[in-house]
C-alpha cells in the first residue's frame, strides 16, 4: 500500500513545503514576530519567531503528513480504506498548511484578512466533504468513528456511519453560513456533531447490534 501512494505523498509533501519557499522570498518584508493564533473578531493573540513561522510550522505539519501517511498504511484493516479515501487523508494537511501559513503570511504584512470567515468556510468545507464520503467508509482503525461497538459489529458501523454523514454535511453548512455571522457557538456544535454518533453507536449496541 505505500508503495501505491508513494507519488500522491511526495506531491502532498512539496505543497507542505511551499510555505517554507514562500516566507524566503518574503524573508526581508517578514516582521520578526508573525501573528499565528487570532481570538474571536479577528483579534491577534498569538504570536511566533519569524522562523517558528515559515520553518517551524511546515515542519510540524510534514511530520503530522508522514505520520498519517505512516499510521494508515499499517491498518490492520487497509484494504478497507480505498483510494478516494487515501488521498482525502493525504491532502487535508497540505491544504491546511497552505491556508494557515500564507494568511499569516498576508497579516504580517498588512493584507486584510478574514480569519474567522476563512476558518468557518475551511472547517465547513472539511466537514461536508466528510460527510459525503462517511457513510461509504468501511471498517478500519484509522479513519471513521472508532469505538469498541462499531469496530465490532459492521451493521453498528455502517448505520452509525450513515447517520454521522447526514449530521457532518449540516454541520459543515452551518460552518460556512457561520462564516458571515461568527458566532461562538460553534464549538458546541463541533461536540454535538461528533458526540451524537457515539451516543447512537451505543444505544445500537445496547439494543444487540
Amino acid at each position: 500500500m505505500m508503495k501505491k501512494y508513494k507519488w500522491t505523498l511526495i506531491f502532498a509533501c512539496i505543497v507542505i513545503v511551499i510555505p517554507v519557499i514562500a516566507g524566503l522570498v518574503l524573508w526581508n518584508r517578514l516582521p520578526e514576530k508573525i501573528p499565528t493564533h487570532f481570538g474571536t473578531g479577528n483579534e491577534i493573540n498569538g504570536w511566533s519567531s519569524k522562523p517558528m513561522a515559515v520553518f517551524g510550522i511546515p515542519g510540524i505539519m510534514l511530520a503530522v503528513e508522514l505520520l498519517l501517511f505512516f499510521v494508515t498504511t499499517n491498518d490492520p484493516k487497509k484494504r478497507n480504506i480505498d483510494g478516494k479515501l487515501m488521498g482525502m487523508i493525504l491532502w487535508i494537511v497540505p491544504v491546511v498548511t497552505l491556508v494557515t501559513c500564507f494568511s499569516c503570511y498576508a497579516i504580517a504584512l498588512g493584507v486584510p484578512v478574514d480569519v474567522g470567515m476563512l476558518v468557518n468556510f475551511c472547517i465547513g468545507v472539511l466537514f461536508i466533504l466528510l460527510g459525503n464520503y462517511m457513510h461509504r467508509i468501511k471498517q478500519n482503525y484509522t479513519v471513521g468513528i472508532k469505538l469498541p461497538w462499531t469496530l465490532n459489529s459492521e451493521e453498528n458501523w455502517n448505520r452509525t456511519h450513515r447517520m454521522a454523514s447526514w449530521l457532518f454535511v449540516l454541520g459543515g453548512l452551518l460552518f460556512i453560513i457561520n462564516g458571515f455571522l461568527q458566532f461562538g457557538w460553534m464549538i458546541a456544535a463541533v461536540l454535538l456533531i461528533t458526540l451524537i454518533p457515539g451516543i447512537y453507536s451505543y444505544i445500537l449496541y445496547k439494543k444487540g447490534i
